[in-house]
């Protein structure tokens, strides 16, 4: 039997199998490599395929940011970071991209720039893609969501985003986090 959440240091977190506890068990049959399970056939596709799952942000500020960082004072990574820029607009022109930042801003201390990511099908498309073409930079790709009904600050909802909620590719770079609660 499932719990209806797990607490986990100052997290609470829904129990994976929210909507499926009158399931029936999951059968032990495997497929024909030998080594990876048969699901249940459903006929139909997750929701999450066409649509980001809550609590992301469904709108004007799109469910995911991906930053994408480089060293400004190597030359030959911030040439590369500017063709990579000026490709992504180029590859994913509906894309919301922003200017390249030579300096620290936010929480991110080192140069970089973003891309805002709106719907699954472009997280799948633009995260695969970036995976190969990044080179030697590194990216956080952090949601964006909307926890109004929490209770939670906003700068308590941003922290978590940047930090426990966060993916990286490449060298993990450490943020500012203090920024979310500088003045408290």
């Amino acid at each position: 039997m499932a719990s209806s959440s797990y607490v986990w240091g100052e997290y609470t977190y829904p129990s994976p199998l929210k909507g499926y506890e009158n399931a029936p068990p999951l059968s032990e049959e495997k497929n024909e490599d030998g080594k990876s399970f048969k699901n249940p056939v459903t006929g139909t596709l997750s929701k999450a395929y066409s649509e980001f799952p809550d609590p992301l942000e469904k709108g004007r500020r799109g469910g995911f940011d991906v930053h994408i960082y480089y060293l400004s004072n190597n030359d030959k990574q911030t040439r590369y970071a500017k063709e990579l820029w000026e490709r992504i607009r180029r590859e994913f022109p509906e894309l919301r991209i922003y200017r390249v930042w030579d300096k620290p801003v936010g929480p991110h201390p080192i140069a970089m720039f973003e891309v805002n990511l709106f719907t699954p099908a472009q997280f799948g498309a633009f995260i695969a893609w970036l995976a190969i073409y990044r080179g030697p930079l590194s990216a956080l790709i952090h949601p964006n969501t909307v926890e109004d009904g929490e209770g939670l600050p906003f700068e308590d909802v941003e922290y978590r985003n940047h930090s426990q909620r966060a993916i990286w590719m490449g060298e993990k770079i450490p943020l500012d986090l203090d920024i979310f609660h500088r003045g408290e």
